[in-house]
């Protein structure tokens, strides 16, 4: 084994290593559940801004700015026991996020575009929590419940599904909402009366933010993989890593051995079936340099 090919596998191995003991250190106050690719976190370190493509298993902080593109979903697990599903051509800006100041979790999210839905899990409903969830320029103040929401540039709603919450716009009194699918919006900067949604409407809705079956999802656990191409130049498996991960791809190198040669794995891993992998492939395939897409555990 050479030294560049022992340096290059001590890296990969490092990473792999500090991304498995990661979670046994410190319990993470959000990390990403699922994705529906495409997405990216962006997210300024040292003074610079950087963005790299989101995946599973990743840890975000108060600064990030969570986005998904055409078609995309994202999942995103907060240790108190709430999640935070994000639609399609979505921007989540996590402003702040304590899990542990006074024993509350605290966190302010604010969603720029896009649906969402924050859900509290049954057994964490009685865990004490301080959560703002503002689209746009409407507030929504939250104490455990089930609601629905959505930004565009002319119109924001927040639907409350179950619980009680207060929303309200900057400048305006808040209002309180107990009543399930309760929905307050504002149209072109014009709060309108509170009024209800029905099953059929809330349904839809919810499908703009769920994880859809056959779409390639990855999820934290997923056993399968897509391996994008193998190369036996490094020059090669970095040109392509870097095409799909500037997508929005969360796609990684692994060395390996084919009979006597070195190879390069560009792949994509943690799909949770056969059938989500499969499906990933099927959509990579032709795009980014990538030819014939091998499905695997």
């Amino acid at each position: 084994m050479d030294r560049a090919f022992s340096q290059f596998f001590a890296i990969v191995l490092g990473a792999a290593i500090a991304a498995a003991v990661r979670p046994a250190l410190a319990q993470p106050a959000a990390v990403v559940e699922s994705v529906q690719m495409p997405a990216w976190v962006e997210r300024t370190e040292g003074g610079a801004a950087r963005r790299a493509p989101l995946a599973v298993g990743m840890e975000l902080k108060a600064g990030d700015a969570v986005k998904t593109g055409a078609g995309a979903r994202a999942l995103v697990k907060l240790s108190e026991g709430s999640s935070v599903k994000l639609g399609e051509n979505a921007n989540l800006q996590i402003s702040q996020i304590n899990p542990q100041r006074d024993g509350i979790f605290r966190a302010a999210l604010r969603v720029v575009e896009g649906a969402f839905r924050f859900t509290t899990d049954a057994l964490a409903k009685a865990r004490r929590r301080d959560v703002s969830i503002q689209v746009a320029t409407v507030t929504a103040g939250i104490r455990g419940t089930d609601l629905w929401g959505k930004s565009a540039p002319d119109r924001q709603i927040v639907c409350l599904i179950e619980g009680k919450i207060e929303v309200g716009a900057a400048g305006e009194q808040p209002v309180t909402m107990d009543q399930s699918r309760q929905f307050y919006r504002r149209e072109k900067g014009q709060t309108q009366p509170i009024g209800f949604v029905t099953p059929e409407q809330l349904g839809q809705w919810a499908l703009e933010t769920d994880i859809e079956s056959g779409k390639g999802a990855a999820r934290r656990g997923g056993k399968w993989q897509v391996t994008l191409a193998s190369t036996e130049t490094q020059e090669t498996a970095l040109a392509l890593y870097d095409r799909v991960r500037e997508s929005g791809y969360a796609a990684e190198i692994r060395p390996a051995k084919a009979g006597e040669k070195r190879i390069y794995q560009v792949r994509i891993a943690n799909l949770p079936s056969k059938e989500e992998a499969e499906a990933l492939a099927a959509r990579l395939r032709g795009q980014y340099g990538i030819l014939e897409p091998k499905v695997s555990t």
